[in-house]
This record gives structure tokens, sequence and C-alpha cells, in this order.
């Protein structure tokens, strides 16, 4: 068994913070997997004889081990418990009496149902924070609907701004909802422990449906249409809108780079890359308002430029003018990159093959760390119930009672 004892953790930022999770999936495990890498203690409690789905969704390791699930799982200690039943419950109550957080994703009223709403919650610890994800909310018409992750990049328009403008929408490469859910989740337990650490307010529930974190980062189509009158639509290889030149392009020796520039500066080093002084200093591109009026022109000297020209010949034009184009890194290449290997941003963890994406952001004082993957269901029951001050005989009990598991099967020690 690992051994879960961190020599000298206290330069860890969150090393006090005890969280309990009961989520699954992605959304709310990613929250916790996010602050376990800088210290957070995570407890992630899985249903008897039903763990998460991540365990076993998508490829496996050489190990037989998820992938998915060695790296949401990471850091987190598990146990397995029927949270549901009086002995559970009392268990339950008494992990969430010495933690700071609870993080949950189930639909709403699931909690309620079973006794351990937030009011319960609180009555058992008054400063818990409590992190609901749902698909649609808490309260409202949509509340009692079911949604996963695609359901919210469709409703967040995400997917509408996806693709070619006579193509169908489409959705990214990557579980985008989910993973900014898991992400503005944290975002939101850290506002309220500060609120709580100076006094603002006591322990109280973050409620985050899976699509407003992708609304909240798409953001600019709002106040286009509301302030401006105009419409966000699909653009294909080019931005929506069209509000400043760049998109995707293929050299001739096939490789894909996207080109971009923020500024009417960085935008006329760009043009004088691709057209010299003829097009730099047209009229028509004076500012970056001007420039959006006629950006078909600009793309398609980009893509004719690009086009016809090799990635190590459009680079070096490129950084002679100080304009930017990007190449588009498969997962092979994120793996190998120079960049990212310097930054540490792909780490190994002692024993494991698989490695993962490391703690992000950098801090200077007090840098993350991947301390193991994700574990054996049950794989820490035992220790967490003797630390509560079970003894063995108890344990055992429980055990063959179905109220936990023990590694995953129900075994005396």
């Amino acid at each position: 068994m690992l051994e879960l004892e961190v020599a000298d953790r206290m330069t860890t930022p969150l090393h006090q913070l005890k969280i309990i999770e009961l989520g699954h999936v992605i959304a709310g495990p990613l929250s916790s997997a996010l602050l376990s890498d800088f210290g957070a203690d995570v407890t992630k409690i899985e249903a008897v004889n039903r763990t998460d789905m991540m365990r076993d969704l998508g490829p496996k390791a050489e190990d037989g081990v998820g992938v998915w699930w060695k790296t949401l799982g990471r850091n987190k200690k598990t146990l397995s418990l029927n949270w549901k039943s009086d002995e559970g419950r009392d268990i339950l109550r008494r992990l969430v009496e010495g933690a700071d957080v609870l993080v949950e994703n189930f639909r709403p009223g699931v909690l309620e149902r079973a006794s351990v709403g937030p009011e319960t919650l609180h009555e058992w610890n008054p400063n818990l924070i409590i992190l609901r994800v749902s698909g649609y909310g808490q309260d409202g018409p949509m509340r009692d609907v079911p949604a996963f992750g695609r359901a919210a990049e469709a409703m967040s328009g995400l997917a509408h701004l996806t693709g070619f403008a006579d193509g169908p929408p489409m959705h990214p490469g990557f579980p985008a909802a989910d993973s900014t859910t898991g992400l503005m989740g944290a975002l939101g337990i850290m506002i309220a422990l500060f609120a709580r650490e100076k006094g603002i307010a006591r322990g109280q529930v973050v409620d985050l449906a899976v699509f407003e974190a992708l609304l909240r980062l798409m953001d600019y189509p709002v106040p286009a249409l509301t302030g401006a009158k105009l419409s966000p639509g699909r653009n294909g290889l080019r931005q929506p809108m069209d509000f400043a030149p760049g998109g995707m392009f293929r050299t001739c020796d096939g490789v894909w780079l996207t080109v971009s520039a923020g500024s009417a500066e960085t935008a006329q080093r760009l043009l004088q890359a691709v057209g010299g002084d003829a097009l730099a200093d047209d009229p028509r591109f004076a500012t970056l308002d001007l420039m959006s009026r006629h950006m078909v022109v600009v793309f398609d000297a980009i893509n004719d430029y690009v086009t016809q020209r090799t990635l190590a010949e459009v680079e070096a034009e490129f950084a002679r003018h100080d304009a930017v184009a990007s190449r588009v890194l498969s997962v092979e290449e994120i793996t190998t990159h120079e960049q990212i290997r310097h930054r540490g941003d792909i780490v190994s963890v002692d024993g494991e093959q698989t490695q993962v994406v490391g703690p992000i952001p950098h801090l200077s004082a007090t840098p993350g760390e991947v301390r193991w993957l994700g574990r054996p269901p049950g794989a820490d029951t035992r220790n967490i119930l003797r630390d509560m001050g079970f003894e063995d005989a108890r344990i055992t009990a429980l055990c063959e009672a179905g109220i936990v598991d023990l590694d995953g099967k129900r075994t005396t020690p």
C-alpha cells in the first residue's frame, strides 16, 4: 500500500484544508484534484460496490487502471462507504465535523432525500463550505433536467461558435464544460474560504451549474450582442466576428499554424510579414476597426503566404517582423515539447508509468505536487476509520454489514 504520510508538508499552502468529496465523473472531482495539488487533504467517498465511473471510462494503462481515473483521483484518499445507511451517515457526520469543504455533484435533491442536505451539513459543521455542482443549478425551471457536459457546451454558446459557417455546430476536443466547471468550482471554494477567514461569512453553499463556467469564460458574445448589436457566429478557421486578423493555416510542408494579432501594432507587423509595405500601408488596414471590415482580404493574404511556404520559412519571416505564428501541437508533441518540459508541466510519479499534467499555476514559494495517482476503491478505508477511533473488530463488522468496503472487497483483515 502506498504510504500516505508525506514528510514535511508544511510548505504546501493548503496542507490544513480538509475536503470531503462525494462527487463523481469530472466536474466536482476536478475541483478537489486542483486543490489537492497544493496540499489539500481530500477524502473521496465512493458508494460500496459502486465506484466512480471514471475508473472504467476510456483507455486503461498497462496496469489495468483507467488513465482518466489516475489523474482525477490523484492525491486523494479513497473511502468506500454506504453513507445513506444509518451507520454510514454517522461516519459521514464525523468526517464532516472535521472538514472544511464538502464537494458534491449529484442531481439537485439527492442529498436532501438522503437527509444530508446543506441545512443538515451546517448543523453538523456551521463552517463547512459546500460546493454543489449540477447541470442547471439548484433552482430555476430546469433544476431537475438531467444534463451532461455536451449539453452545457450547447447551452453556453460554445458549440454554436465552433465550426464552419456553413457546417454544423461542433464540440471541442476535450470535455470543456466539465473541465472549466472544475476550475470554477475550485475558485468558488477558495473565495468562500477567504470570506470565512475574514469573518465575512461562515460556511456557505457554492451553487454552480455546469453551463455557467463556460458562459462566464465565453463572456464577450453577450456584450457584443446587447451593447454593439453584433451576433457572433461560426467562422471556421477565422475568429468569430473577425475583430482581429488571424486564423488557422497550413504550410506547404503540411504543418498547421495558428496566426493571431491582438492589437493594431501587432496586426501591422503581421501584414508587413505576409505582404510587405503594400499591405501594411493600405489605408483599409490603418486600424483594427477598419481592418475588421476587410478581414476576408487579410485572411486570404495570410493564407496565400503561408500555404506557399514551409514551416521554417514562415517562422523565420514572422520572427523577423516579431509577428506570431504558433504551431498546432499534437498530444505526442505536447509531451515532448521543450518549453512544456522545461516548465515541469508534464510530471511523473514514482512507481507509475503514466504521466500527467502537473500542478498549475506555478507558485514560487509553495509549489504544488502530484504525490500519487488515483488509488484503488476503498484503499484507505481502514486507515481513515482507524484515525477516527474505530477498532479493527468494529471495522470488520462494518465491512461484513456492507457499510464499508476494504480495498474494494468485503474481506477481513
